[in-house]
């Protein structure tokens, strides 16, 4: 029998409760065969194919219905009210970062191999984490953590390799940097969003919740920030961007600033340096234009048959499009040249790329909760000329000293880090990894997440 929707589920109660009846009706009858009936919810259970807990669940609440004189005889889905929980794998960068560093603790501070329960356990102290087993396992995979089977049988929760390459990459040359006592001045670069209703979460009420500031439902508008500062200069005078977004209801901030916005407001920047210096900011894909456009699966044949020609590259005309892009790839080169970093490049400064996922090695990230924080503060008219002054006024008051302390942090979490990568080869040298073409990327706890993908 099957139950698709609450209109099908309530007809069906309706049969069951008039078999029942019928049923009920032969059991009273003076015949041999009465006393067969007399077990009417068994007879009922048999004879439609239920349990016998449904069918006394349906009788009880008929007769509640015929207590309460109700005319039509209506029954209700016994799921209809049921909302399945949601889980808690959305936080924000600086819990993100908490819920990566918890992962490495196990490994390198305590040398154990997390689980997704360890994991939970840790979190709930630390961050008053109020997730399930389940989101915290949907969390770990949005962090970009797999798991990974030893030759062995066992199985580990590890990084992906690209990200762990990146970020060691990234934390050797800003580390070499200040071992070589490098001069430069190490300017970090960001966005952020402040919303129209961006205001505390938790303020002093009375026990009926009846005072203090009404907050509109909903973010509002969105501004949007743009900026950049080291330890030495505090923010760059004159590289300060704020502008509205067109369109408030978005989720992602990064699709109202493209390319040619951030190009522009990049190169000012780079004018507004007093000497050369070396420039840290993130992979955003308006951060990413490539110097050269290679072409790409999706392109026409005629295109990249021009493509080839302006190269100087031979080829037959009558060479598949398949053919055509093997030559294409043995032409792109294996790093890839972001036009930003030649730019920056031309006028005596360094660019260095931020592994993806790791926002607390920038300094300005911790610039941003201050600057959020005053808003909040001060933000009791939620309207949007005001968010904007406040958002100024609030920019305006950091001061160099809050870049140096800032920054003094981001450096010691760097160090801190070098330091551990360095011992992670020793660490893990005993994790010989065997991927075979049945392994599977999750353990046997963690196995049922893969139905929810």
């Amino acid at each position: 029998m099957s139950l698709t929707n609450s209109a099908t589920r309530s007809q069906t109660n309706q049969i069951v409760y008039k078999v029942y009846t019928f049923l009920k009706q032969l059991s009273t009858q003076p015949n041999l065969t009465a006393d067969f009936f007399k077990n009417t919810q068994i007879r009922t259970a048999e004879a439609c194919g239920l349990s016998e807990r449904t069918v006394r669940r349906i009788c009880f609440e008929a007769k509640e219905k015929t207590e309460e004189s109700t005319s039509v005889m209506l029954f209700k889905s016994p799921r209809k009210g049921y909302k399945r929980a949601k889980t808690v794998s959305e936080i924000d960068d600086f819990d993100s970062d908490v819920v990566r560093r918890t992962v490495h603790e196990f490994f390198y501070d305590r040398g154990e191999y997390p689980t997704a329960q360890l994991i939970l356990n840790a979190l709930r102290q630390k961050i008053n984490y109020s997730g399930c087993l389940r989101s915290m396992q949907y969390l770990l995979k949005n962090l970009k953590f797999s798991y990974k089977k030893c030759n062995d049988g066992r199985k580990f929760l590890m990084e992906r390799n690209d990200i762990v390459a990146l970020r060691c990459k990234f934390l050797r040359e800003i580390c070499t940097l200040r071992e070589m006592k490098d001069d430069r001045p190490v300017v970090y670069i960001d966005e952020t969003w402040v919303n129209q209703n961006h205001s505390r979460s938790m303020i002093w009420q009375n026990e009926h919740g009846t005072e203090g500031l009404k907050v509109p439902t909903g973010k509002g508008g969105r501004l949007i920030v743009c900026h950049a500062g080291c330890a030495r200069y505090g923010f760059i005078q004159g590289s300060k961007l704020v502008f509205r977004s067109n369109t408030g209801n978005t989720a992602d901030y990064h699709s109202q600033m493209n390319a040619e916005v951030f190009k522009e407001w990049f190169i000012e920047l780079l004018n507004n340096l007093e000497e050369p210096s070396v420039l840290v900011m993130d992979n955003a894909s308006y951060h990413s234009t490539i110097v050269e456009n290679h072409p790409k699966s999706n392109w026409k044949k005629s295109d990249v048959q021009k493509w080839l020609n302006e190269k100087n590259i031979e080829f037959h005309p009558l060479e598949t499009l398949a053919e055509l892009h093997q030559k294409v790839k043995a032409l792109i080169p294996r790093q890839k040249k972001y036009l930003l970093d030649q730019i920056a490049l031309e006028k005596g400064h360094k660019v260095i790329r931020l592994p993806p996922y790791h926002c607390q090695y920038n300094a300005i990230e911790l610039i941003w909760a201050q600057v959020k924080g005053q808003v909040a503060k001060n933000n009791n008219t939620f309207k949007m000329v005001d968010i904007e002054r406040l958002n100024h006024v609030a920019l305006d008051a950091v001061t160099k000293e809050d870049w140096e302390n800032c920054v003094r942090h981001a450096e010691k979490i760097q160090d801190s880090d070098n330091r551990k990568e360095i011992l992670r080869d020793t660490l893990m040298e005993p994790v010989v990894l065997t991927i075979l073409p049945d392994d599977s990327d999750c353990s046997d706890e963690e196995s049922d997440i893969e139905q929810l993908e």
